[in-house]
């Protein structure tokens, strides 16, 4: 089996890495090509072995499956490239959440999916959300979910959700990081704690909690329920969280849903507004 990567930016990058580090491909296995030729470079550096193409269509004359790791606007471009060269034996691999299954179903012949990946696959762990298209068979779902299962746990939704669900797998962990860098710069200028130590201990905890929720078999509101006892120091911080957080979570729900009916809006144009 031969994959390729057409983009190979931050997210292309951290794809490619974590099916190498995971062991679920071989560098030999891997052919990559990028607008800027020595990206792909350094990643063959990186990983001996690693196939650089000259061209996205040398990339796809050589993949079976190809992930596209470019920005949504980018999309109709390179599609208009690649669209002579694909057969209906590929499986071609969409890793962002604007561009819809029937704008590429409608342009190419081959197969077509789209998954979500989320930073967290650097540590091998964290959700991949995966979408298919009509011409996706079984054998070709478990074969993708092999595939990104080594690094994390593929999680089939539907397409219509890909927003809210990107908010937690993909954008969450940018949100959490924000709370604690938040609640560590306060303790510090509070208490003159030391950065390094509480950023340390945020981070086990955060560590910790996670494993609470996945394996520990609680969810948030039993864990909350558990930690914080009537009266107690926690309860009244909670109470206090539970004011001051009023509505935010609403708000950025709809600010992450507006950006993203914004780009579907621009993708729907570049891709002449075909619908299923």
């Amino acid at each position: 089996m031969k994959v390729g990567f057409i983009g190979t930016g931050s997210m292309g990058s951290m794809l490619l890495d974590a099916f190498i580090t995971s062991g679920a491909l071989k560098p030999q296995q891997i052919f990559a090509s990028n607008r800027t030729a020595e990206k792909a470079e350094l990643l063959a550096q990186r990983h001996p072995g690693l196939n650089v193409c000259s061209s996205n269509v040398e990339n796809v004359k050589n993949s079976d499956i190809l992930f596209l790791c470019v920005k949504p606007l980018q999309y109709k471009v390179l599609i208009d490239e690649i669209g002579d060269e694909v057969h209906p034996d590929q499986i071609l691999v969409s890793i962002t959440s604007p561009v819809q299954i029937h704008h590429l179903e409608s342009a190419l012949t081959c197969k077509i999916a789209k998954i979500i990946p989320s930073i967290t696959h650097l540590t091998l762990s964290g959700a991949s959300l995966c979408m298919y298209g009509s011409r996706i068979t079984a054998e070709d779902r478990l074969l993708l979910e092999k595939l990104v299962g080594s690094f994390s746990r593929p999680l089939e939704i539907q397409e219509s959700h890909v927003r809210i669900t990107s908010d937690f797998s993909s954008c969450g962990p940018a949100f959490i990081s924000f709370f604690l860098d938040q609640w560590i710069e306060a303790a510090v200028e509070k208490t003159g704690i030391s950065r390094d130590h509480c950023t340390a201990l945020a981070s086990e905890m955060l560590l910790g909690t996670g494993k609470l929720l996945t394996e520990g078999g609680f969810k948030p509101q039993e864990l909350q329920e558990r930690v914080a006892v009537p009266g107690g120091i926690t309860a009244e911080a909670l109470s206090l969280l539970k004011h001051s957080l009023d509505g935010v979570f609403h708000q950025l729900i709809s600010t992450t849903h507006a950006k993203y009916d914004e780009d579907l809006n621009k993708c729907d144009i570049l891709f002449g507004d075909s619908k299923p």
